[in-house]
């Protein structure tokens, strides 16, 4: 169990190291430690499964760094950046931000622990957008920055980046169904073209960063229509009646 508990205070390191290069204006350094973050936590819960080292004590550690990576370390990176620009706005939409990403993983949690009362097809869905997917998306004012555009830190951009801010906060504790494709099951013969597509992905994160990371960010909010339109589709299908309340 030593294992994959230590990537997980690994995890928790490189987030709070994110928050302390955002304050000494390391900015590129801040969001790549927030990313990396971001992968480690990913990875933990998977390598104890792997390794048949799951406990109770993981998993609260491992919802503990969530906080922490998805939710309390980007918010202050942006803050540090540019939403303290803004002020007392841009401090309560950072606020915001990290605590829609604690009951987001809240509930999270809940449903987990409920996944056997519900319909087998629902468990494919998020419910609201997931905190690794907010993390990402909430600092896409970063990337835009460093893609040398000639934007700069300025006041109307502070109040632009607070208003995305409140909306990525919002999509996480929203009732929106985003597809996970955890239960996705790949042909044997595209598995091949998938590792290599994989793979470009990763070179091209490598070698543009902040091109690749923006156009991910808008590729999934453009992707996030769909998976809602995929989901009354999918209701509709097994003949459920699911009002716009209870979707997800």
């Amino acid at each position: 169990m030593v294992l994959p508990n230590l990537v997980t205070v690994l995890a928790i390191c490189a987030g709070l190291s994110g928050i302390r290069f955002a304050f000494e204006n390391r900015f590129e350094t801040a969001v790549v430690m927030v990313l990396l973050a971001a992968f480690l936590d990913g990875i933990d819960g998977r390598l104890a499964r792997m390794l048949k080292a799951t406990s109770k004590f993981g998993a609260q550690m491992d919802s503990l760094a969530d906080i922490v990576n998805f939710g309390v370390a980007p918010a202050l990176v942006l803050y540090a950046f540019l939403l303290d620009r803004a002020g007392s706005p841009g401090w309560i939409a950072a606020l915001l931000f990290a605590i829609a990403c604690g009951l987001r993983l809240a509930r999270f949690n809940v449903l987990d622990d409920e996944k056997a009362e519900r319909p087998i097809w629902q468990s494919e869905y998020f419910v609201g957008v997931p905190a690794p997917a907010g993390a990402v998306l909430v600092m896409l004012p970063l990337y835009l920055y460093f893609l040398r555009l000639g934007l700069e830190p300025s006041r109307p951009a502070a109040f632009v980046a607070t208003g995305f801010t409140i909306l990525v906060a919002f999509l996480l504790v929203s009732r929106l169904p985003v597809y996970s494709g955890k239960s996705v099951k790949i042909p044997g013969d595209r598995v091949l073209p998938i590792i290599l597509a994989v793979v470009l992905y990763i070179l091209l994160l490598m070698t543009y960063p902040w091109y690749t990371l923006t156009a991910s960010v808008a590729g999934y909010l453009v992707f996030l229509p769909f998976s809602v339109r995929a989901y009354s589709k999918r209701a509709k299908l097994e003949g459920e009646k699911v009002p716009p309340s209870d979707i997800g």
